[in-house]
C-alpha cells in the first residue's frame, strides 16, 4: 500500500508539467497529458482499493503524507531536469511493482494470504464480476503496472532519440 501512495505522483507531475508547457507554447501534447494523468488516476485507484483491504492506521497515514511530500518535490525537480531519466526510473519502479504483485499472487495461491472478496471499489473500477476476489484484483493491478512500465520506458526512449513526447503519439488508454 505504501508504494501505491507515491505511485500516482509521476503521472500527475509529468501530466501537469506537460500541460503547463502546452499552455505556454500553444501546442498539442500528442496525447501525453491525458495518458500520464490517466496513469496517475489508475494508480490512485490501486491505492483506494488496497486501503479497503489494509485499513491503514493514523500513523501510517501520517507517514504517507510525509513520504508523498518528499517524493512529489524530488520527482518534480527530476522531471524538470531530465524527463528522460524521470520516465526511465518510473519504468523500473513499475517493473518492481510487477514483481511485488507476482509475489503477492504466489502468497495467495500458496494459502499464506487469504483470498478475500474484492472490495466494491475494485469491482466497479475494473468491471470485475461481483464474485471477484482479491486475487482477481491483483491480476488486473499487475496488468496496469505492466502498461505503466511500457508507457514510461517508451517515453524515455523518445527522449533518448532526441525527440519531444508531443512528436510521438502517446499509447492509447487501457480502460
Amino acid at each position: 500500500m505504501m508504494l501505491e501512495t507515491v505511485a500516482a505522483v509521476p503521472g500527475m507531475v509529468g501530466g501537469m508539467l506537460l500541460h503547463l508547457r502546452s499552455l505556454r507554447r500553444f501546442e498539442h501534447s500528442g496525447g501525453w497529458i491525458k495518458t500520464l494523468l490517466e496513469e496517475a488516476e489508475n494508480e490512485r485507484m490501486h491505492l483506494m482499493t488496497f486501503m479497503e483491504v489494509a485499513k491503514p492506521l493514523w500513523h501510517e497515514r501520517a507517514l504517507v503524507f510525509i513520504v508523498q511530500g518528499i517524493f512529489f518535490n524530488a520527482y518534480f525537480i527530476l522531471y524538470l531536469v531530465s524527463p528522460r531519466l524521470a520516465h526511465r526510473i518510473v519504468g523500473y519502479l513499475e517493473e518492481e511493482a510487477i514483481y511485488s504483485y507476482t509475489e503477492y499472487l504466489k502468497e495467495i495461491d500458496n494459502g499464506h494470504l487469504p483470498n478475500v472478496p474484492a472490495p466494491a471499489i475494485a469491482i466497479d473500477y475494473w468491471q470485475l464480476p461481483k464474485t471477484a476476489t482479491i486475487r482477481d484484483v491483483v491480476v488486473v493491478v499487475r496488468a496496469d503496472e505492466a502498461h505503466h512500465r511500457d508507457v514510461n520506458h517508451f517515453a524515455a526512449d523518445i527522449h533518448v532519440e532526441g525527440k519531444a513526447l508531443k512528436d510521438s503519439p502517446a499509447p492509447a488508454g487501457y480502460h
